[in-house]
C-alpha cells in the first residue's frame, strides 16, 4: 500500500568479499525496483558499493598512503562503476546524486536536495544516491548509508524504507553464532530490549551492522515511515516482496510523527562542536520552551561557525550529556566571549550582534 519508498542496498549485496560489483548479485533487487515502477510506484535507491568497486580495480590501494585518502580514491574509481551497474537494468533515466553530511546539516542545501529529488521523481527518473565518499572524511564511518537512507526517506516524504541485508531480518540474537536465535517478523516499537538484540559489525565488504539498521529505522519511524528489513540475496524473498509479501522484519513507525523542521534538527548530522549550558538554562529549555540566552551558556567546544547545527550539552556535577540540537546564531569563538553575559552586553563585547539568542527556540529540538 505504499506509493513512494527508499531502497537501501549495501555493498555486501553487490560484491563478493574482495570482488567487484556483480550484475548477477544486483539482478533480483533491480527486478523488485522494476516491478514497482511498472506498478506506478516511485522509488529512490541508496546504494553503497563505490569503495568496494574501486578496491577490485586497485586491490593494493588501501595498503598505500593514508587510509582515508585511499578510501576516497577507491570511491572515485568505483563510483562510475556503481552507477553503470544500476543503469544497465532500467530503460528509464537513472540519476546519480552524491550527498555529504554538509548537504544534510545545512538547511538551505537540505531543502535544495529535497527539491532536486522531488523534480527527478516528477520527471520519472530513478535517483540512485550514495554518500560522496570522494570528498568526505568523518563521513567514512560505520553505517553511514543506513542512516543516509533514513534521512533521504524523510527528505522525499516516503511511505516506506526497505533495507536489504545479507540475513533474513532481525533476530533475537545473531543467527550466525547462536543456533537458538529466532526471527522477529513484526516490531511494533524499537525498545531498548529490541536494540540490544542487534549485533555489532556486518560483513567484511560493507560498513554497517544490524545496530545501524535499527538506528536508521528509528530515524525513519520518527518521520512516520515504516522500515522493512529483508534478505536481498534471496531471490524468493525479493520476488515475494515485489508482490507485497514480506519475509523479514517489519518495524512500525513511531506513533507520533514530528514536524519536518524538527525532524531535520533532530536527525541531520551535527557539526563537531557543542554549546555547554548550566542547569538553569537546561530547565528553561526543557520545561519552559525558552530560547537559549548567553547568560545560561557556560562555554563552547569545537570550532563551529554561525549557522552551524551543534549539540547543546548540559554540564553539571554529574558530567556532560547532550540535551538538544540547535542552530547556533554565534560562532564558537563568539560564544566563548559572551558566555555568562546578559544579552544586552553582546554588542559591547563583540562590536556587533546577531540578536539576543544564542539559539532561538524555533531552531532547537530537545532530545
Amino acid at each position: 500500500p505504499w506509493r513512494r519508498a527508499v531502497l537501501k542496498v549495501g555493498s555486501s549485496l553487490l560484491a563478493a568479499d574482495g570482488g567487484g560489483l556483480s550484475p548477477r548479485f544486483a539482478l533480483g533487487l533491480a527486478q523488485f525496483v522494476s516491478a514497482n515502477l511498472i506498478a506506478g510506484r516511485e522509488l529512490v535507491i541508496v546504494s553503497s558499493g563505490a569503495v568496494a568497486a574501486g578496491r577490485a580495480i586497485l586491490p593494493k590501494a588501501a595498503e598505500i598512503g593514508a587510509p582515508i585518502a585511499a578510501r576516497q580514491a577507491l570511491a572515485a574509481l568505483g563510483q562510475a562503476q556503481l552507477i553503470a551497474l544500476w543503469q544497465r537494468f532500467f530503460e528509464r533515466p537513472v540519476a546519480q546524486v552524491l550527498l555529504t553530511h554538509d548537504d544534510l546539516r545545512n538547511r538551505r542545501r537540505y531543502l535544495n536536495a529535497r527539491a532536486t529529488l522531488g523534480e527527478l521523481l516528477r520527471l520519472g527518473a530513478l535517483p540512485v544516491i550514495n554518500e560522496n565518499d570522494t570528498v568526505s572524511v568523518d563521513e567514512l564511518k560505520l553505517g553511514d548509508n543506513d542512516n543516509l537512507a533514513a534521512i533521504v526517506a524523510a527528505l522525499v516524504d516516503a511511505d516506506a524504507l526497505f533495507i536489504a541485508t545479507d540475513i533474513d531480518g532481525l533476530y533475537s540474537a545473531d543467527p550466525r553464532s547462536n543456533p537458538l536465535a529466532r526471527p522477529l517478523d513484526d516490531v511494533p516499537e524499537l525498545t531498548p530490549q529490541v536494540l540490544a538484540m542487534a549485533g555489532g559489525s556486518g560483513s567484511s565488504v560493507g560498513t554497517g551492522g544490524m545496530r545501524t539498521k535499527l538506528e536508521a529505522a528509528a530515524k525513519a519511524g520518527a518521520a512516520g515511515i515504516e522500515t522493512y528489513l529483508f534478505n536481498g540475496r534471496s531471490g524468493e524473498v525479493v520476488r515475494g516482496l515485489a508482490q507485497d509479501r514480506l519475509r523479514g522484519t517489519r518495524i512500525h513507525a513511531a506513533r507520533t510523527r514530528i514536524a519536518a523542521r524538527k525532524y531535520w534538527l533532530r536527525h541531520a548530522p551535527v557539526e563537531a562542536g557543542a554549546i555547554l549550558i548550566d542547569a538553569g538554562a537546561a530547565t528553561a529549555l526543557s520545561e519552559k520552551g525558552a530560547s537559549l540566552l548567553p547568560g545560561g551558556v557556560a562555554g563552547a567546544e569545537g570550532d563551529f561557525r554561525r549557522g552551524d547545527m551543534v549539540e547543546i550539552r548540559l554540564r553539571d556535577q554529574d558530567g556532560e550529556r547532550c540535551l538538544a540540537h540547535g542552530v547556533s546564531q554565534y560562532s564558537a569563538v563568539d560564544i566563548r566571549r559572551i558566555a555568562r553575559r546578559h544579552s544586552r552586553e553582546i554588542d559591547g563585547v563583540l562590536g556587533y550582534s546577531y540578536g539576543e539568542n544564542v539559539v532561538h527556540r524555533d531552531d532547537l529540538v530537545l532530545l
